[in-house]
């Protein structure tokens, strides 16, 4: 049995109001499914039981429970609520209270108005989803569940015969894409509201950045990897070979022995420049657009190194003397900011000694190894930065240095641990050990964050970089040539910086989960050229739908006004408009209504046969007319039962079926009265 005919039985079997209470449960399933990945378990679970009570009500049709005790189960859900979140204000006990409540109401529906009262209340919770998602995705799933509400809306509001299922769903396709123009005029056009919706707390954002103002090599024993995007650059330019992609963030120059934390400076407002930080930047410049995913910090990343000009509308953006580059609030929402680099560049190629000393700090005590080492690569160097650099290089490169991102647990005087015994870390490892030991060598020396690499997808082409792109390397002082970038990572993983940090790490295994692994970084596998084309297209829906703030939208407008102040715009547009109409009116005489196309074929034909026909006669007319001419049996039959189909066809009432049925019928006797 197939499931057109499940359904005509099942419909069979229920009366209006059940099927028309089951449409509704399954719109609200619709709506609340979605919270089950984010609402507690209970209240998942509460919401589905009280849903299945409901279906097991509507199917039985046995009363409904009376309101002593829902009321109690009710208070009992909303103290669970409390007693979870600790609170029932906030987006989480909101939402969660608005799916028990909607649960809840289908046990207390007694009148019409109820019904309508569950719709709003579905359309509402509906729209909380975009709170933990606004993908694509979840924008296509919302769109079904409009329309099976508005399909369970529409079917309250017949009083007679109602169509079928699938007749009603047509219906309501219908409404939401004639209403989705004047959806997309208000998108556009309505102004922009500012800041979180309806100023809700700070768990309305979820995305947070891998980035800390810390680093403690040494302390952790594994890395994870995370594919969350950080932030997509769309190069306006030549787009920089992937060893040159250093994505500047957060400068750590105050060392404590085990952990690296940023230093107390001097902030300055972006476009301004701190007095004694000279910079020279030279050579072709690389203009780029980054669009950054919200991360609750203040730091921003640009392609090192940065112009200090850039600037974001709705947000202050300030630097450093260490040529950090942060906002003054945190970042919450995405953001996009064009900025200028230049990878040749100078900056301070002259420090006093004065100002050196806050870059050759180290703690008493710690690391004697490795303060004794850098010490002798001095005396060995005569004093040259670059010579001892070199040397520190080359001591990774040869001396058994490993990368991974397993690396052993390091104790205390970590730097010694790492550099004489254990030898294997990840970047932080790297750049932690060689900035000990250059200013154990006398040279001023800082670590620095960011990101490294990304990658760029062939599709869009725009470049993804993500969390795991997170890195660590050095910058040393030199004098006449200022800080100077050093990547020790590069000496001991080269194509960790040249391709990714998948190709750095050694095989695990050839085959399964591994192999599939392999198979997406393959470039031109079916798979990579499948992801490529989902992240395109998640990356337009962010930066057409989700990035339409207020300077874009003011943007577009002025745009928009500028080309329909044009005499020739407007002239074009009315012409279109005219040629659509054309359009329509022609399209229209085409497909005329089959019905009456046939009766009017049928006239035509008895018209041929000699018979006169005032315009008034009916069909009714018409076919006791054909008693008196000469026509074959079959064929006069024939004509009378098209005209007495045609009278039912225009005059009674048909379901959609039915008029579908007879409208074939009624084809089927103009062929056999031919």
């Amino acid at each position: 049995m197939n499931t057109a005919a499940i359904g005509e039985r099942l419909a069979k079997r229920l009366t209006r109001d059940k099927a028309d209470t089951l449409l509704l449960l399954a719109g609200a399933l619709l709506v609340i499914a979605p919270h089950f990945a984010h609402l507690p378990v209970w209240t998942s679970a509460t919401a589905i039981v009280t849903l299945l009570w409901r279906a097991a009500i509507t199917w039985r049709g046995t009363r409904m429970p009376p309101v002593s005790l829902l009321l109690p189960v009710a208070l009992m859900a909303m103290g669970g609520v409390y007693l979870s979140f600790g609170t029932i204000l906030g987006r989480d006990p909101g939402v969660a209270m608005l799916a028990l409540l909607l649960a809840f109401k289908l046990l207390e529906m007694h009148a019409r108005r109820d019904l309508y009262v569950v719709c709003f209340l579905s359309f509402f919770l509906m729209l909380t989803n975009f709170f933990y998602s606004q993908s694509i995705l979840t924008a296509l799933g919302m769109v079904v569940t409009i329309i099976v509400l508005l399909t369970a809306q529409i079917t309250f509001q017949y009083t007679g015969t109602v169509p079928p299922l699938k007749a009603r769903l047509r219906t309501a396709a219908k409404l939401f894409f004639i209403a989705s123009p004047l959806a997309a005029v208000l998108f556009i056009a309505f102004p922009r509201i500012q800041g979180p919706l309806w100023g809700l707390p700070g768990d309305a954002r979820g995305g947070r950045t891998g980035i800390s103002e810390t680093m403690s090599p040494g302390s952790m024993s594994s890395l994870a990897q995370s594919g969350a995007v950080a932030f997509r650059v769309r190069f306006e330019d030549a787009v920089p070979p992937q060893q040159l992609l250093y994505w500047r963030g957060i400068v750590l120059s105050q060392y404590d022995g085990r952990t690296w934390t940023r230093i107390g400076r001097t902030v300055f407002t972006r476009g301004e420049r701190a007095p004694k930080l000279t910079m020279q930047l030279r050579g072709q410049p690389v203009r780029h657009q980054v669009t950054m995913e919200p991360s609750g910090r203040r730091y921003l990343f640009t392609l090192e190194l940065g112009a200090p000009d850039f600037y974001i509308p709705g947000h202050r953006v300030i630097s450093t003397d260490e040529l950090e580059s942060q906002t003054i609030r945190p970042i919450e929402d995405r953001i996009r900011y064009d900025a200028t680099a230049y990878p040749d560049y100078r900056v301070q190629a002259a420090l006093e000694l004065e100002e050196q000393n806050k870059w050759l700090q180290l703690p008493r005590g710690a690391n004697p190894r490795a303060l004794a080492l850098g010490g002798a690569l001095r005396d060995a160097a005569n004093g040259d930065g670059a010579r001892v650099a070199q040397a520190v290089l080359q001591m990774f490169r040869e001396k058994g240095f490993t990368y991974t991102l397993e690396p052993p647990l390091l104790e205390r005087n970590a730097v010694d641990g790492f550099l004489f015994d254990t030898r294997q870390g990840f970047c932080e490892h790297f750049a932690g050990a060689f900035v000990v030991l250059m200013r154990a060598a006398g040279i001023p020396a800082r670590v620095v964050t960011g990101y490294q690499g990304g990658e760029m997808n062939p599709v869009d082409g725009f470049l993804t970089v993500r969390q795991s792109d997170a890195h660590a390397w050095g910058e040393i002082w030199l004098p006449n040539r200022g800080w100077v970038r050093v990547d020790p990572t590069a000496a001991v993983s080269p194509e960790r910086i040249r391709s990714s940090l998948s190709r750095a790490l050694p095989d695990t295994a050839p085959f399964g989960l591994q192999g599939l692994l392999d198979l997406q970084n393959d470039r031109d596998s079916w798979l990579s050229r499948l992801r490529y084309n989902i992240h395109a297209l998640n990356n337009a829906w962010n930066q057409w739908v989700l990035d339409y703030n207020a300077e874009r939208q003011r943007n577009f407008l002025q745009e928009l006004s500028a080309t329909l102040s044009s005499w020739r715009t407007v002239a074009a547009l009315l012409s279109l408009a005219a040629l659509a109409w054309l359009f329509r009116l022609l399209r229209a005489r085409v497909r005329r209504d089959p019905v009456e196309a046939a009766y009017q074929s049928l006239r035509l034909q008895l018209q041929k046969l000699g018979m006169q026909l005032p315009p008034d006669a009916g069909p009714h007319t018409l076919a006791q007319r054909l008693d008196g001419v000469e026509l074959p049996e079959e064929k006069k039959q024939a004509m009378k039962a098209l005209l007495e189909l045609y009278g039912a066809l225009k005059y009674r009432a048909m379901d959609e079926d039915e008029r579908t049925r007879s409208a074939k019928r009624l084809a089927e006797l103009l062929t056999l009265a031919r």
